[in-house]
């Protein structure tokens, strides 16, 4: 996979590849999220694709389902030390389906990436 990352002006900095584009931009004034917030939904969104397959394979409504992404940050570093996620199910969602709930959404490609990260390989080429 390739991405094109462009800088549109101002503080904006965008990611191209297929047909999309993910805009991100910097406080104080931003007119998209900021690089870091979506890489911090990318967690949230990859999990409720998980639970919204599992939900979907076996025609459990979704309505009233929803994760709620919650970030500590260390008071010392300002690092993210913990990413906790809470599946929120309406009452009467069947109870024999919740752990597998939190099972699906453990299969986060992210989450998976996150706990063996990649290597990274920066370079610079004259075009």
């Amino acid at each position: 996979m390739e991405m094109i990352i462009d800088f549109p002006g101002s503080s904006r900095v965008d990611a191209h590849f297929g047909s999309f584009t993910v805009a991100t931009d910097q406080p104080p004034v931003a007119s998209a999220p900021s690089p870091f917030e979506v890489f911090l939904s990318s967690i949230g969104t990859c999990a409720g694709i998980y639970v919204l397959g599992f939900c979907k394979q076996r025609n459990l409504p979704t309505e009233g389902i929803r994760i709620v992404e919650r970030i500590d940050h260390s008071r010392l570093t300002g690092m993210v030390e913990t990413i906790g996620l809470e599946i929120q199910v309406p009452e009467g969602f069947p109870e024999k389906y919740r752990d597998s709930l939190i099972r699906s959404a453990e299969l986060c490609a992210v989450k998976k990436h996150l706990e063996k990260p990649p290597r990274f390989d920066i370079t610079t080429k004259v075009v």
